[in-house]
């Protein structure tokens, strides 16, 4: 490089030696030139050198800075070019299945300074689902406790020593992480990526395994979801993975990953090892054992020895014998429990449309292969697993189905939705993997609530009432019982706690009750032992020696037990004698008072005749002689027993009611009449005396009235009743007015008198049969009782109010047609 400068540069080389022989050349000059030339010319040759020299010098800059840009357009389009080959090695590296880690060296040009790292590649290859990238570099968060430490020394060898390092690592979710490191000019890089990817075919794991150490054909084989062995050079199994000593267990063969059994007999083995021998590449035979199908066995050459696995065998179109979970796939697809079974790489293999609605996962979703964690996962975003602080733990314990060896019954999961999921897992067989069977037990769980509390509201109950309770087993053991059976059979608490036998309860209450207490309890022992399935309930009255009287129910209950009931009825069965006693008198009463209606009748109406008729007698031809004062009290005798007679009749009438043998004889009637009948009993009720009227009755009845159906004689005896008892109630010569109308299907007789208006004793007369009459108003509240009850008889109804200034209005309202009354009651 220096000589090609100095090539280029040599025009300024020149320029500088030209002084420097000019001044070498003085001296010679100076013998031939004196001393008076040389001071003329050397201002000259000072001058023209200095000319010369500048003009070299700017020729040389402008040389020089034209190079110069040059070689900087050259060095930027070298940059460039070094720039976009590192853009493709990146994006080279970052579309593959692994990760790179750089650390370069700072400028700071201090010993071991490292800058920060940097990752090139897919970090979620050896990461957990949902890691952030940075997190390749926390050992501890995706790497177990020693290899994380493992990795951390190596690292921080390769980084100060300089030693590089190639080694296998087991992450935390199982897979095998291969790590290599190694110097990188003043820095250090390390590469991760998993020892194998599941997408391999089984050559490329083969020759993974072929080309490995002892370490990482372990590894290697221990991944594999099925059956796999190593041998050493004599031939002896010196490893196995679990699949391969799941197998073996099915198989009734035990062992170690150190030292596991052979499949193979002994002849099968044999041949098996000659076959392997006679070939340098992987050697295949076809196995089967009952109840596990049939295997194709590959073996093939490693270092120090060989390695070999067993994988389903195919049938002659190149499909896989139905082994293992397979054939069940068409059981579970009808069955209604949810079911969803899992390969050993938490694969998805076999669900059923019961496990899609359960979760509420759509077909698209579940594809076989996918991952268990991301079904948990969607589920966890969807709302449709239990809340969770550290969901991450909650997962990694749940997945720990897989390491079971036994079905396992997993916490009630309590869904944000309401509903409870019983989770069962159990193991898929020998070549791994978890059969996960739901039960959504939300409903079972309500009815155990619901059923819970109503045995303690039953308890509560039982324990509430009056009767003491029993309820004996099959075996004649108590099985339930209350506080009052312990206090009406004198038994301690504890004891009936203890579930006694009915045979000692009897021998309990011998105690408490000497007398009859024993006997009682064996007598009721026959109904609670009898197990005839047609016997029936039974009911009786226990009479103590102690004076209790108990009614005891024995009653068969649906479950084949009995249940007894005991209530104390000692002081009710006094009283009820007392009641029976008092009932007994009121019949008798009631036949008297019947006999002493019927004989009293008979004994007033008899001479009441007499009477009326020598009245009568008297008042006719045969009263020509009697003076106006004689006249009088013949026309009183004559009221006074026209009152009587219908007093009696009136009794007669309530006895006939209350004996509940009165009856209604309808018929057309014409109004008119009915009221002139009243009317002619009340003159004769109240006839003229001295010539003086005792009344001045008015009556108005509407013109075109409709036809009438009812009872003539009670509707006669309730007109005059209400019209006596008016007269009764008015001043002599007082207004006494029968209005008559009808509205639409009802009949309304309104009777209005001038009287002191509604009395306390008019009301209670029209309500009840009390008669508290005084004075003039003698005989009203029979007589109103009398109306009542023939008004209720017709269906009909009476009412009373005050009139103003005075008197009293009384409405009697009456259906047209009183056929369809009915008999009283």
């Amino acid at each position: 490089m220096a000589p090609d400068r100095f090539r280029k540069h040599r025009g300024f080389a020149l320029l500088a030696a030209a002084p420097l022989t000019l001044m070498t050349a003085v001296p010679a000059l100076a013998q031939g030139i004196n001393a008076a030339s040389f001071v003329g010319a050397a201002p000259l040759a000072i001058t023209v050198g200095a000319g010369a020299f500048a003009l070299l010098a700017m020729a040389v800059v402008r040389t020089m800075l034209k190079d110069g840009k040059a070689a900087r357009q050259r060095a930027a389009h070298q940059i460039a070019g070094l720039r976009a080959l590192v853009d493709e090695y990146e994006a080279l590296l970052s579309g593959t299945r692994e990760v790179t880690v750089l650390w370069t060296e700072n400028n700071s040009g201090a010993p071991n300074n490292i800058g920060a790292p940097r990752l090139l590649g897919q970090a979620a290859s050896v990461l957990p689902p949902g890691r952030q990238p940075e997190s390749v570099l926390n050992f501890p968060s995706w790497l177990s406790h020693g290899d994380a430490d493992k990795l951390a020394r190596l690292l921080e060898d390769l980084r100060v020593n300089g030693h590089a390092f190639a080694v296998s690592l087991n992450a935390l979710d199982g897979r095998l992480i291969r790590a290599n490191g190694w110097v990188l000019g003043g820095g250090a890089a390390m590469r991760l990526r998993p020892a194998f990817l599941q997408a391999q075919s089984e050559p490329t794991l083969v020759a993974a395994a072929a080309t490995g150490d002892l370490a990482s054909v372990r590894a290697i084989l221990s991944a594999l979801p099925n059956p796999a062995f190593a041998r050493n050079s004599d031939q002896r199994l010196i490893f196995a993975n679990q699949a391969y000593l799941q197998l073996a267990k099915a198989l009734g063969k035990s062992g170690t990953e150190a030292a596991p059994p052979e499949l193979l007999d002994t002849a099968q083995l044999k041949q098996h090892l000659l076959d392997c021998a006679k070939s340098d590449g992987p050697g295949t035979m076809t196995v089967g054992w009952p109840g596990q199908g049939a295997f194709e066995l590959v073996e093939f050459p490693i270092t120090g020895g060989r390695a070999g696995y067993l994988r389903p065998a195919e049938d002659e179109s190149n499909q896989p014998v139905v082994t293992g979970l397979a054939h069940i796939g068409g059981i579970i697809g009808a069955l209604t429990t949810p079911i969803a079974i899992f390969n050993a790489r938490r694969e998805l293999v076999q669900f059923n449309a019961a496990f899609a609605k359960l979760w509420n996962l759509s077909r698209t979703f579940l594809v076989p292969g996918l991952d268990e964690r991301a079904i948990l996962d969607k589920l966890r975003t969807d709302g449709m697993l239990p809340n969770q602080v550290d969901y991450q733990t909650w997962r990694s314990q749940h997945l720990q189905s897989y390491t079971r060896k036994t079905p396992h019954e997993n916490e009630p999961w309590h869904l944000p939705d309401g509903r409870t999921i019983k989770v069962i897992s159990a193991p898929a067989g020998a070549a791994g993997g978890v059969i996960y069977v739901y039960e959504d037990i939300t409903e079972r769980l309500k009815l155990e609530s619901t059923n819970k509390a109503f045995s303690n509201v039953q308890r509560e109950t039982i324990n509430a009432l009056s009767e003491a309770v029993a309820v004996f087993g099959t075996n004649g053991r108590l099985t339930l019982s209350n506080p009052r059976l312990s206090a009406l059979w004198k038994l301690p608490m504890n004891e009936l706690g203890q579930n006694p036998h009915i045979d000692q309860i009897a021998e309990a209450s011998g105690r408490a009750i000497p007398e009859d207490g024993a006997s009682i309890w064996r007598d009721l022992k026959r109904g609670i032992i009898d197990l005839n399935p047609t016997r029936s309930d039974q009911t009786g009255r226990l009479n103590r020696s102690d004076g209790r009287l108990l009614d005891y129910t024995i009653t068969r209950l649906p479950d084949g037990q009995t249940m007894m009931t005991f209530l104390d009825v000692t002081e009710s069965a006094s009283y009820s004698k007392v009641l029976k006693e008092r009932n007994d008198a009121l019949v008798a009463a009631d036949l008297l008072k019947d006999a002493f209606v019927e004989n009293v009748s008979y004994e007033l109406r008899s001479p009441l005749t007499n009477i009326i008729g020598f009245a009568d007698l008297l008042a006719g031809s045969e009263g020509g002689s009697l003076n106006e004062r004689q006249r009088a009290y013949i026309d009183y005798i004559r009221a006074s027993s026209v009152t009587l007679g219908v007093l009696i009749d009136n009794i007669l009438d309530l006895a006939s009611v209350d004996a509940g043998i009165a009856e209604l004889r309808p018929e057309l009637l014409d109004v008119s009449t009915l009221v002139d009948k009243a009317r002619a009993g009340l003159s004769a009720t109240f006839p003229e005396v001295s010539g003086e009227k005792p009344i001045n009755l008015v009556v108005d009845i509407e013109d075109g009235m409709p036809p009438f159906i009812a009872d003539g004689t009670r509707i006669v005896q309730v007109l005059y009743n209400l019209l006596s008892n008016a007269a009764r109630f008015s001043p002599p010569g007082g207004e006494i007015r029968l209005s008559v109308s009808h509205r639409a299907n009802r009949m309304l007789f309104i009777i209005e008198d001038e009287g002191p208006g509604v009395t306390d004793e008019m009301r209670a007369a029209i309500q009840t049969r009390i008669d508290t009459p005084s004075g003039r108003q003698r005989g009203a509240g029979l007589g109103l009782a009398i109306v009542k009850t023939f008004v209720n008889l017709h269906g009909g109804t009476i009412s009373a109010e005050k009139r103003e200034p005075r008197g009293s209005r009384i409405i009697v309202n009456l259906p047209r047609d009183s056929a369809m009354a009915g008999v009283a009651e």
